[in-house]
C-alpha cells in the first residue's frame, strides 16, 4: 500500500456473518436449486421453491440468521414448481 493512500474503512455485513455450510448440511437443497436454475436457464423466478427450501435448510441448521419469508423476498405461501424435476 502507498504511503499516501487513504485507507478504505471496512463495514461488517448488514445481517453479521454468514457462516458458510463447510459440513454440507444443506449440500442437496443446493445441488436441487442448482439444478433447477440449469434447467431453467438460471431464471430464479422458476426456482424459487428450491433456493426458499436451501434457505430454510440453512436457518433451521443455524447457518443464518432465522428472519420472517417477507423480509427475504417470499410470501408465505410460495407455491412449489416441481415441473421439470425440480
Amino acid at each position: 500500500m502507498a504511503i499516501n493512500q487513504p485507507r478504505v474503512k471496512q463495514r461488517p455485513p448488514l445481517k453479521g456473518s454468514f457462516p458458510l455450510d463447510h459440513e454440507g448440511e444443506c449440500k442437496e437443497e443446493i445441488k436441487k436449486f442448482m439444478k433447477c436454475l440449469e434447467q431453467h436457464d438460471s431464471n430464479h423466478g422458476e426456482c424459487r421453491h428450491a433456493s426458499k427450501a436451501y434457505l430454510q435448510c440453512r436457518m433451521d441448521k443455524n447457518l443464518m440468521t432465522k428472519e420472517e419469508w417477507w423480509k427475504l423476498g417470499y410470501r408465505d405461501n410460495v407455491v412449489d414448481n416441481k415441473q421439470n424435476g425440480c
